[in-house]
């Protein structure tokens, strides 16, 4: 090629490219889009007619299985736009007699409005944070005239739902569980046109890499021993058969129910649980005092200042608050488990904090959507923030020291794998 032709040529795909910043341009290849979309999804249904009659159109054999009738006019919805188009119709053989059956496309069901993609692009942008009116005023631009009600991400509540029985199923083994962190999450839903608190019982787990995981969300009446027995046996069924430490509130249901199912596990119980339930026993104007020497234990340097601590609380508040004292020994040894554990992970462990992440992050996702219509639909919601990665938790601090608890359990190390999400 010489040089002239080669510059010639550089010159005209100049003027291609400089074209294609010219907004009358992109507007025109946009409609240009548009205009063959209709053209494009005909010719998909067809050739998928074609294959599942085994002849195409006025062809005519042995090997035919049904025969076309007709069209019927479908709407549908997707990243380019929202088009008519025609969907052809078919009569398929049953049988060895003249009956027959309609023909339903695989590719565009009868009930399909909107394609995958725009049914992820509604639920993401509902589960970032907009409200469902919000979802359709910010999504008009893209799909002009596309038909989104207000209530289209509502209706696709079912799909969320489905991926919560999903992930509440998953198998977890093959992994290493080192911590449980196990509590109980209020949520306020609406119920019979009222807005009630239900509890959701929630555990997050750590592998031995200090990754944590959101392993259950189970809705219940009530936090009771029989419900959280359900939780943990059902954890241990889906392959969690062995941990080294369960962080654990009061509620003595739950204590119940980690101890039948891993007995040989740790138990630390939640020292912030336990400081609500001193202070709720103070009078007014001590509650500053019993908080700072109950904290000299909980947040001592070492075991023996902790142990240190606990005697002197115990000495100088007896004879003045007994309740105060009395509550403190009821959380006994498992108040300072974690002592027993590396220094780098005390912080993680004294209380169950981490899954208030989950607490958080419903009522911000709610204030903005309103009422829920129902109690499952509020775990779902809350399953599918964790799934999206709007709900994020921080790797374990001191994760590096977790090969020093592997060992001294004589915990499987093997390689680990993050438990699959659901897609």
């Amino acid at each position: 090629m010489n040089s002239s032709i080669a510059q010639e040529r550089e010159f005209d795909q100049n003027l291609f490219y400089d074209s294609l910043d010219s907004a009358p341009y992109r507007a025109d290849l946009d409609q240009e889009i548009r205009g063959r979309l209709r053209v494009w999804i005909e010719d998909i249904l067809n050739e998928e007619l074609d294959g599942v009659l085994g002849a195409q159109a006025y062809e005519r054999h042995r090997q035919r299985v049904g025969y076309r009738n007709g069209t019927r006019d479908r709407t549908i919805t997707c990243q380019a736009g929202t088009r008519e188009i025609s969907v052809p119709r078919a009569r398929l053989f049953e049988g060895s007699g003249n009956k027959t059956r309609e023909y339903h496309s695989e590719f565009m069901p009868y009930y399909k409005r909107r394609t995958e993609a725009v049914d992820e692009t509604l639920l993401g942008t509902y589960l970032a944070g907009a409200s469902t009116r919000k979802v359709k005023k910010a999504l008009a631009p893209l799909w002009k005239e596309g038909p989104l009600s207000k209530s289209a991400v509502s209706r696709l509540t079912p799909r969320i739902k489905a991926r919560l029985e999903e992930f509440n199923h998953r198998d977890l083994s093959g992994r290493t569980w080192l911590y449980l962190y196990l509590d109980a999450i209020f949520l306020k839903v609406r119920m019979a046109d009222k807005v009630v608190k239900v509890p959701v019982l929630a555990v997050l787990g750590v592998d031995i890499t200090g990754k944590k995981e959101l392993l259950v969300l189970s809705l219940w009446s009530k936090e009771s021993s029989g419900a959280w027995f359900w939780v943990c046996q059902g954890l241990k069924d889906r392959g969690l058969v062995e941990v080294a430490l369960r962080i654990i509130d009061g509620n003595p249901g739950l204590r119940d129910a980690v101890a039948r199912t891993w007995a040989g596990a740790d138990v630390q119980r939640c020292t912030v649980h336990k400081e609500r339930n001193l202070l709720d026993k103070a009078p007014k104007h001590a509650r500053d005092e019993v908080k700072a020497d109950y904290q000299a234990i909980v947040y001592a340097d070492s075991e023996k200042a902790a142990r240190r601590a606990w005697t002197a609380f115990e000495k100088k508040w007896q004879r003045k608050l007994p309740d105060v004292v009395a509550s403190l020994q009821e959380g006994g040894e498992e108040l300072l488990t974690f002592l027993r554990y590396p220094k780098s992970q005390w912080k993680g462990l004294r209380t169950t904090n981490t899954l208030e992440r989950l607490n958080e992050e419903f009522r911000r996702r709610v204030k903005v959507q309103g009422s829920l219509p129902d109690s499952q639909t509020a775990v779902a919601l809350l399953c599918a923030l964790w799934e999206d990665g709007c709900i994020q938790f921080r790797r374990l601090d001191g994760h590096a020291d977790l090969t020093e608890v592997v060992a001294a359990r004589g915990l499987n190390q093997e390689t680990q794998k993050p438990v699959d999400k659901v897609a």
